[in-house]
């Protein structure tokens, strides 16, 4: 693989390198399967490329669907309680939350809190000596 095709597996490919291919193809005459070698795509991507670009003049993809965050209204309120109690967990501040107003569920929390970098993993505190086993049956 070479520097520009180089990525994960079931990953998109670049921009960059959808625009060479499809350049290869109607600059260069190149053909869609040697294309598709060339640059290590399926020749469907490439087809489906070209196809985009001569609809669109462009090679971007789509947005993406989805749902607006529940979260973001609540962005200030969650921000200002992180700030004045950094160690709480992610269902203490869900609690403090809604005690102040909407309820935010803590999958949707977890994930505001994931997306903006303010997430750390909390590990349960381990026993140093842990209690002795009963005495008796073996």
């Amino acid at each position: 693989m070479n520097e520009l095709t180089e990525r994960k597996r079931g990953r998109p490919a670049g921009e960059e390198l959808r625009r060479r291919a499809v350049a290869a193809v109607l600059e260069k005459g190149m053909s869609g399967h040697a294309a598709a070698r060339q640059f290590e795509v399926s020749e469907r991507s490439v087809r489906r490329w070209i196809v985009r670009y001569l609809e669109r003049g462009h090679l971007r993809d789509d947005p993406k669907s989805g749902r607006p965050s529940s979260t973001e209204p609540e962005r200030e309120r969650i921000f200002r309680l992180v700030g004045q109690r950094p160690d709480l967990t992610v269902g203490a501040l869900q609690r403090a939350l809604a005690a102040e107003g909407p309820v935010v569920t803590t999958t949707s929390l977890y994930r505001f809190l994931k997306r903006h970098g303010l997430w750390r993993r909390r590990r349960a505190a381990r026993r140093r000596n842990p209690a002795p086993k009963p005495a008796g049956r073996n």
